[in-house]
C-alpha cells in the first residue's frame, strides 16, 4: 500500500484542514496510517434484548418500531427534546434525544430500528435517553469503537476508514508472501483491513487480529534481529575468559552468586569470535554496579579503554564516584565528562582520551560529542538504556572499532517486554540481592492522616537520619494538586527545625548537583524533589520516603523511588498518600504496598497499563504497536519470532517477494531513530 502510506488525510471526502490536525493528532496523518489506526474495541449490535427483559442502567441493544414521529418540546435553558415511543410488540418504551434537530427527519414512523444504551426509567416504564441508533435493515451488526478525540467521534473516524477502504486498488501488495501465510495460516492483508474494521462476527476479528499481530511482531523482530546480525563482526578486542579474581580481591564485600554468573556469561562473550551485546537487568539495589565494574577491569588489563554513558548528570556522578573509589587501588584513571565539566576540563579529558592516558570515563550524552575519541575504545556501557532510543544504542559504540557493548537496566522489565525492547541482546538477569539489603515498610494511607506521617518523619530526623519527600508537580496544573515550590514551602512549615532542600528537573545542571552534594553530605535533612532522583541518587542515611499523589505513578516508577532508600543499616519506611478512591488505583497501589519483588511488580504494570505506557510518557526505543499486546500476544510472539530467526537464517530477506516487508521494516524503525537496521 505505498501509495497510501503517502496520501495525505485531507484527501479523503469530508477532511478539511481542522480535521485533517484532528487524524494528525491520532497519529493518522496519512490515509494508509488511518488504515492501521484500528479500532480499541466493538459494540455487538447482533444480540437484542427484549424491552422487559432489559436490566435498569445497563447498556442493551433493542429492535424496536418507531411508534410516532418525534416531536419537539422546548424547555428552559434554551434546550430542545426531541421524544417517541418504540415498540418490540410485546412492551413500549420512551426515548428522548436533546437538542438535535435532525431526530425527526431521521426516525421514521413504522419503519424498524436497532436503539443502543443505557436503560433508564422504573420497572414499569423502561426510557432511553440519546441512544445510539441503525436502521435494522443495515447489514453491519457489529461497530467499531475507535479511539477518539475532541472534535472527531468515532462513528467520524469509521466513515473516513470505509472512504479509505474503499480507496484500495483491486490487488494490493501484501507485504506476506502467499507461503508464509499459508505456513502460519494467516488471512489476506486486504481481508485483514476490512474485517478488523468492520467485521460480520467475532471469527472474524479474531481472523484479522491474528494476521495484523503476527506482522507487526515479526517486523519489529526482523528490525531488532538485523540489528543484532549486523553487530556481528568479528571480535577486535578479545579478552580472556577467566573470571577476573584479582577484581574480586578489589572489593570490600563478597559478589552474590548472581553477580558472578553475569560477570562470567559476559566474558564469555568478550573471549567470543564477536563482540559481546548483552543486557544487565535486575532489580534496584541488586550491584549491577560492581558487574559494569569487573568488565571495565577485564578490558582495561588487556590494553583498552571503557565508557559508560548514564541517561543524568546525577547518575553520571554517582557511577564516577563509586567506580573511581572501586578502581583507583587498581592505578585505574578514571574521568567524568558531562555537559557541565568546565571547558578547559574537557579539552584536557578530550586529549587524555585520545592518547589512552584515561582508561575509563564516565558521563551523560556529552560523550557523544564530536571532540571525544579513543585511543583504543574496547567496552561500550550504557545505564539506564530504556531513557535511550534504539537509534542511539550503537552511538556511542561507533566510536570505536567494534567494541564490547553492555546495558544495564535497574528497572526490572518482565522477560515479555525484554524480549521486545532488547530482542537484540543477550540477558543477564541479576535475581538476587546482596546480603544485608532490608525489606523496607510501605504504608498506604489517606491525606487526613498526613500529619501523623510527618510526625514519623520528625522522629527519624531526630534520631539523625535523613528522609525524602516526593511530589509529582514541578508547577502547578489545573488538577489542584500542589506544585513542587508550593509542597516544599507547606514542608518548612510542618518541620521548621529541619534544612529542606529541593530537587526537579527544570533546574540548571549545577544547581541540582549542589542540592544532590548537600543531601549527600548530611547537611540537608528533607529533600523535596519530583522523580529526578528516581535513579541514581546513593545516600544510606536516607531511611524515609513520603510520596504525595501516589496514583499519578506507575507502579515501575514507584519501585524506582522507594529504591533510593533502604540502602544502609537502618530499617527503612516509605509512605504512599493518595486521595485516590477508584476501585483499580487502590488495588494497584496495595499490590505495591505489598510487594517488594520489582519483576512482580514489573509484571503487575506491564498487565495493568499495558507496554506504551509502561516505561513512563512513551516508550524509549521501542517502536510503537498499534494492534499487538504483549500481555495477550504471547503465542502470536512466540511465532513471529519462530519465524523471523528462521528468515534469516535463509537469508530470505534478500529475496524479491520479501521486499514489502523490507519496507514495513525500515517504516517502523524509521520512527524510532533506529537508523541502524541493516536492510
Amino acid at each position: 500500500m505505498p501509495s497510501l502510506f503517502e496520501m495525505d488525510i485531507q484527501k479523503l471526502k469530508g477532511v478539511g484542514e481542522k480535521r485533517k490536525k484532528l487524524f494528525e493528532k491520532l497519529g493518522a496523518p496519512t490515509v494508509g496510517d488511518l488504515l492501521r489506526l484500528y479500532p480499541r474495541a466493538y459494540e455487538d449490535w447482533s444480540l437484542h434484548t427484549p424491552i422487559q427483559e432489559t436490566v435498569l442502567n445497563e447498556v442493551a441493544v433493542v429492535k424496536a418500531t418507531v411508534l410516532h414521529k418525534p416531536t419537539e418540546t422546548r424547555v428552559r435553558g434554551g434546550m430542545t427534546l426531541y421524544k417517541t415511543r418504540v415498540t418490540d410488540g410485546e412492551s413500549d418504551m420512551a426515548l428522548t434525544f436533546f437538542n438535535n434537530k435532525y431526530i425527526p427527519s431521521m426516525l421514521r414512523e413504522g419503519q424498524v430500528y436497532l436503539f443502543r444504551g443505557k436503560v433508564t426509567g422504573t420497572l414499569l416504564r423502561r426510557e432511553m435517553l440519546s441512544p445510539e441508533f441503525l436502521p435494522e435493515a443495515k447489514e453491519l451488526r457489529i461497530q467499531p469503537v475507535y479511539p477518539a478525540t475532541a472534535g472527531l467521534s468515532s462513528r467520524q473516524i469509521g466513515a473516513a476508514v470505509q472512504h479509505a477502504l474503499s480507496l484500495l486498488p483491486e490487488r494490493i501488495h501484501d507485504p506476506l508472501p502467499d507461503k508464509l501465510r499459508e505456513k502460519y495460516h494467516l488471512c489476506t492483508l486486504r481481508y485483514a483491513l476490512e474485517t478488523i474494521h468492520f467485521p460480520k462476527n467475532q471469527e472474524e476479528i479474531t481472523a484479522a487480529r491474528f494476521r495484523l499481530a503476527f506482522e507487526e511482531f515479526l517486523v519489529l523482530q526482523l528490525g531488532l534481529l538485523r540489528i543484532k546480525s549486523g553487530r556481528k563482526q568479528e571480535n577486535l578486542h578479545p579478552v580472556p575468559g577467566e573470571f577476573p579474581e584479582g577484581f574480586a580481591r578489589l572489593l570490600p564485600f563478597q559478589l552474590t552468586g548472581a553477580q558472578r554468573r553475569a560477570i562470567t556469561e559476559a566474558l564469555e562473550d568478550m573471549a567470543g569470535d564477536s563482540p559481546m551485546n548483552r543486557l544487565i537487568q535486575g532489580d534496584v539495589g541488586s550491584g549491577k554496579t560492581a558487574v559494569a565494574a569487573a568488565l571495565c577491569w577485564a578490558v582495561i588489563q588487556n590494553g583498552m579503554q571503557a565508557a559508560l554513558m548514564a541517561p543524568t548528570e546525577i547518575l553520571a556522578a554517582q557511577h564516577y564516584q563509586s567506580l573511581n573509589a572501586l578502581l583507583e587501588p587498581a592505578h585505574i584513571a578514571c574521568a567524568l565528562l558531562t555537559g557541565s565539566v568546565k571547558q578547559a576540563e574537557k579539552k584536557k579529558i578530550y586529549q587524555a582520551l585520545a592518547d589512552g592516558r584515561i582508561q575509563l570515563v564516565i558521563g551523560t550524552h556529552a560523550l557523544l560529542s564530536e571532540k571525544v575519541e579513543f585511543a583504543n575504545l574496547g567496552l561500550v556501557i550504557t545505564d539506564e538504556q530504556h531513557r535511550f532510543g534504539v537509534g542511539q544504542r550503537s552511538a556511542l559504540a561507533q566510536k570505536g572499532a567494534s567494541p564490547h557493548l553492555l546495558v544495564m537496566s535497574a528497572t526490572p522489565i518482565p522477560r515479555t517486554l525484554a524480549l521486545m525492547v532488547y530482542g537484540d541482546l543477550d540477558i543477564s538477569v541479576l535475581d538476587e540481592l546482596p546480603p544485608g539489603r532490608q525489606k523496607i515498610e510501605t504504608y498506604l494511607i489517606g491525606p487526613a492522616k498526613r500529619d501523623r506521617a510527618f510526625g514519623y518523619v520528625q522522629k527519624h530526623l531526630d534520631q539523625g537520619r535523613q528522609g525524602y519527600l516526593i511530589c509529582p508537580l514541578i508547577e502547578e496544573d489545573e488538577s489542584g494538586m500542589q506544585s513542587v515550590t508550593q509542597y516544599a514551602a507547606l514542608v518548612e512549615k510542618a518541620f521548621p527545625s529541619a534544612s529542606v532542600g529541593v530537587l526537579h528537573g527544570r533546574m540548571k545542571p549545577a544547581e541540582k548537583e549542589q542540592v544532590m552534594a548537600s543531601f549527600s553530605r548530611g547537611e540537608t535533612q528533607l529533600l523535596v524533589s519530583t522523580t529526578v532522583v528516581e535513579v541514581g541518587v546513593d545516600v544510606p542515611n536516607a531511611v524515609i520516603m513520603v510520596i504525595e499523589n501516589a496514583e499519578r505513578y506507575g507502579l515501575s516508577q514507584l519501585h524506582q523511588l522507594r529504591g533510593r532508600i533502604g540502602r544502609g543499616q537502618h530499617q527503612s519506611t516509605c509512605i504512599l498518600i493518595t486521595g485516590a478512591q477508584g476501585e483499580e488505583t487502590l488495588k494497584r497501589l496495595k499490590l505495591f504496598r505489598d510487594t517488594s519483588d520489582g519483576f512482580k511488580i514489573a509484571e503487575a504494570d506491564l498487565k495493568l497499563r499495558g507496554p506504551g505506557d509502561f516505561f513512563g510518557q512513551r516508550q524509549h526505543g521501542l517502536p510503537q504497536l498499534k494492534i499487538a499486546d504483549m500481555t495477550t500476544d504471547m503465542e502470536v510472539l512466540r511465532q513471529a519470532q519462530a519465524c523471523a530467526k528462521e528468515l534469516l537464517a535463509q537469508n530470505a530477506l534478500e529475496q524479491p517477494e520479501y521486499k514489502g516487508l523490507r519496507g514495513e521494516i525500515r517504516r517502523l524503525f524509521a520512527k524510532t531513530g533506529g537508523e541502524d537496521v541493516v536492510l
